[in-house]
């Protein structure tokens, strides 16, 4: 077995995503899917039913004490959304800009329970922070209930779909990748979401009335319907050399499908499948970007932030016009000290890979300069040819 196919499990009692969606969305899910659990996975399939109708009533009860206060919050000024593929460094990014107490984000407990944080965030997180592992399957990362996380995974328990519910049935195939870019979308189902998202994000700056710093890859290719809602909205474009992007998001879909699915997967998550997305993800991201202004986008590349991440985030202060970097500059620090040690998951590129991702990813190589690393040959050839 390849190495990015390594099993991953969690004991049935982790909190898992599925652990905050309401009882209609959860078994809406079961039925969109006909019940098709794995035998193995039943006790997992069973505490998420349990937890679900909890969640249905709570979300009563915190409704009925704070909405009318989470309709008067105004999301102002607007959010910052850290974007790029899967594996880019979003997540770092993301840590980083946080350190920053001028700003906010939605946090592990508040994406997973999104229906009732506002009543629940106290003792029900302690708890689950308590059963939850320490690390994420994926990158051994440090996780808490009360760190950054992507807004993606409210959204899916909100019930207005998103590509990671097929990580639920694997062996289902492909059966949400509309929620990707959102053009599929009837008009409908694009303006519930945008009403969803717009819901979510009123509660959590209910809690914390600061500027949001939001991260999701899936936002990479959903700036058109984000600016519908923040048409001063700023965006952190993240990009990382696709011979690491490209392994790693395998070996993450993987451990996830793994670690969250109620199935045994029976097929690989394969190159193919996560180049498709790229391509989509990339091709969406480069057409919505025109309607950006200059001090609205602003472009970092992984290996000039893990290289110099103070004066990389000093140009993201400047260039999008965020304030003064040396406040947060103390903040930042102490986070990458924390982070020494650190040690970053290597990949094996095969010949058929290598040549995959220099064909398919090609226009997003030439675009981000990553030639030299993917295409070697080309450049010594271009470059003989220039001389």
């Amino acid at each position: 077995m390849d190495a990015n196919d390594k099993r991953v499990t969690l004991p049935f009692y982790a909190p898992l995503n599925w652990h905050g969606m309401t009882a209609g969305v959860w078994f809406s899910l079961l039925w969109r899917n006909r019940f098709d659990i794995s035998l193995s996975h039943v006790p997992m399939t069973v505490s998420v039913s349990m937890m679900t109708v909890l969640n249905s009533c709570l979300r009563v009860v915190s409704e009925a004490i704070y909405r009318k206060k989470a309709e008067r919050v105004r999301i102002y000024p607007a959010p910052i959304f850290v974007i790029g593929h899967w594996r880019t460094g979003t997540t770092l990014l993301h840590e980083l800009l946080v350190k920053d107490k001028r700003f906010a984000f939605p946090d592990t407990y508040q994406c997973m329970a999104p229906h009732h944080f506002p009543l629940t965030n106290g003792i029900l997180s302690v708890v689950a922070d308590w059963l939850m592992p320490g690390s994420r399957p994926m990158d051994n990362m440090p996780v808490g209930m009360a760190r950054p996380q992507e807004d993606e995974f409210a959204l899916m328990n909100l019930g207005v779909g998103s590509p990671y519910l097929d990580w639920a049935f694997p062996n289902r195939g492909k059966t949400h990748d509309e929620f990707l870019t959102l053009k599929p979308l009837d008009e409908a189902t694009r303006e519930q979401w945008k009403s969803e998202f717009n819901w979510f994000l009123r509660r959590v700056a209910m809690c914390n009335p600061k500027r949001l710093v939001l991260k999701s890859p899936t936002h990479t290719a959903r700036v058109s319907a984000l600016l519908e809602l923040f048409p001063d909205a700023r965006f952190l474009h993240v990009v990382r050399n696709p011979l690491d992007t490209i392994p790693s998001t395998i070996r993450t879909w993987t451990r996830m499908t793994d670690a969250l699915s109620m199935q045994v997967r029976r097929a690989p998550i394969s190159a193919d499948r996560i180049l498709d997305v790229f391509e989509q993800m990339n091709d969406q991201f480069e057409v919505d970007r025109q309607l950006l202004g200059d001090r609205q986008i602003h472009e970092v590349r992984f290996e000039d932030l893990v290289a110099d991440p103070i004066n990389e985030l000093r140009e993201v202060y400047r260039q999008l016009e965020l304030g003064d970097f040396e406040p947060a500059r103390r903040g930042v620090e102490e986070y990458l000290r924390s982070q020494d040690g650190y040690q970053r998951n290597s990949h094996v590129v095969s010949d058929e890979l290598r040549k995959k991702i220099s064909s398919r990813c090609e226009a997003y190589i030439e675009n981000y300069g990553y030639a030299e690393w993917v295409c070697p040959a080309k450049v010594a050839s271009l470059v003989a040819e220039e001389t």
